[in-house]
């Protein structure tokens, strides 16, 4: 009899993995709680793999010998906790991908900000100096898909903390923790300890010949390193000291230092501007550099890499007003990269679930930098308190036509208007990209 996997949940990372399982031989069943989506339905049946939808046949899941639990899945859900008890293996699609990636290698990135920007450049480099390699995981194609259907040599693999709560094997030979700021908290059981653990585990598994990208200036990061035996090769990332080896910028000029390669550019030719995004192409450079790529090759992917969408957008000038989508901003720090980048006037769009935010956090740029703050989302109120005796007009609105014509009204010639919420998006929109599209359509239809 072959052995059950079951796949919790059918979003592209479910139906990835269940790919990739019935390719592997498994007896397989998907199971959702919710309703498919009409392309996963259409791909599991063409497939030939078992699903259910709206509910969980318990009694069958129970028989499992390897559950794949998407990343959506809380560990207080009901149906994990039973699981569990069960003594059944839980772990995530990006576990389960690696195990049949054979001599594949993977540079993995995960932190609470940065992490998209830091993963496409990482590949944009790597794709520009002719790597055979795949962009996965939380960015692109689900791990397993890529490794069922076009499996490549190297994986270049953006990971969420919870992915890598349900982690066993999995081992990078580059890892690259971006930074770590409060987030998530309501997964974590408010313990912010609780997610820096789950940040790290990205080095758990890694051996000495591997590597470990870091951010010297991140001050949790160099809080909490110790508390981990981490034997890969530490390559840290600074904007205020000068590194034997890993990255730094000095007088405007990045120096890339690695065991057998040094380099030098300047971050005017950059093609992503902002303080947070020279942290960004320092690690996805050194990445790079690590894994023997050209100096040459590497310097000119990183100038002509192009901006992302929902990431710091420029959307259109409208009259004068610069209109930008950073809808991908959703908590608070991710906010605070977005105005410590602005030299205009701005007027804010925040809002959306919040997820446990401290506003405090921006209160000082939104006082140096914010005329106005215009709410999008269904309960406003943390909103209101945070900011009420920092800025003098604070509007509610309820979809994002509303809320960018409450905002071009706000605003005069020379302003912007800035979409970047610091919240998650399910109020209102089905996600951030749902959301920033809204927001590009409302800012064309002015």
């Amino acid at each position: 009899m072959k052995e059950l996997v079951i796949i919790l949940g059918a979003g592209e990372s479910g139906v990835g993995a269940a790919l990739l399982a019935k390719q592997k031989g498994y007896d397989c069943l998907v199971s959702d709680a919710g309703v498919l989506k009409p392309a996963h339905r259409e791909e599991l049946i063409k497939a030939g793999i078992a699903f259910e939808e709206s509910g969980h046949s318990e009694e069958r899941i129970l028989k499992a010998s390897l559950v794949v639990k998407s990343p959506g899945i809380p560990e207080k859900n009901e149906l994990v906790k039973k699981i569990r008890a069960a003594g059944i293996q839980v772990i995530s699609e990006i576990e389960f991908a690696y195990r049949f990636i054979g001599n594949s290698k993977v540079i993995a990135i995960t932190g609470s900000n940065g992490k998209t920007t830091t993963t496409a450049l990482t590949y944009h480099i790597c794709k520009q100096a002719g790597l055979d390699c795949a962009l996965v995981g939380n960015i692109g194609y689900s791990f397993a898909r890529q490794v069922a259907e076009a499996p490549k040599p190297w994986y270049i693999a953006e990971i969420s903390s919870f992915q890598l709560d349900d982690v066993v094997s999995f081992r990078p030979q580059v890892a690259i923790l971006t930074n770590i700021t409060e987030d998530h908290l309501d997964r974590y059981d408010y313990q912010f300890r609780n997610y820096i653990n789950s940040k790290f585990r990205i080095t758990e598994n890694q051996q000495a010949s591997d590597y470990f990208i870091y951010n010297e200036d991140d001050e949790v990061t160099m809080q909490y390193i110790k508390d981990f035996s981490i034997l890969s090769n530490p390559l840290p990332i600074s904007m205020r000291k000068e590194l034997l080896h890993g990255a730094f910028i000095k007088d405007n000029q990045m120096t890339v230092a690695t065991a057998d390669e040094r380099y030098q550019m300047s971050i005017y030719d950059f093609a992503l501007k902002g303080k947070h995004n020279q942290y960004n192409t320092m690690a996805a450079g050194l990445a790079a550099s690590v894994i023997g790529l050209r100096k040459e090759k590497i310097r000119e992917a990183i100038q002509s890499f192009e901006a992302l969408e929902h990431r710091m957008e420029p959307v259109a000038l409208v009259r004068g007003v610069e209109f930008i989508n950073d809808s991908k901003a959703t908590n608070v720090n991710s906010t605070w990269y977005a105005l410590e980048s602005m030299t205009k006037p701005t007027v804010l769009i925040l809002g959306g679930i919040d997820k446990g935010n401290d506003y405090s956090l921006i209160l000082d740029l939104v006082k140096e930098k914010v005329k106005a703050i215009v709410c999008m989302g269904v309960d406003n109120r943390k909103i209101h308190e945070a900011f009420q005796n920092q800025v003098p007009v604070i509007i509610n609105t309820g979809s994002a036509i509303e809320a960018v014509q409450a905002a071009f009204q706000l605003s005069t010639k020379g302003d912007a208007v800035l979409l970047s919420p610091a919240c998650a998006s399910f109020d209102l929109f089905k996600n951030y990209e749902d959301r920033g599209r809204q927001f590009k359509e409302a800012v064309r239809d002015l």
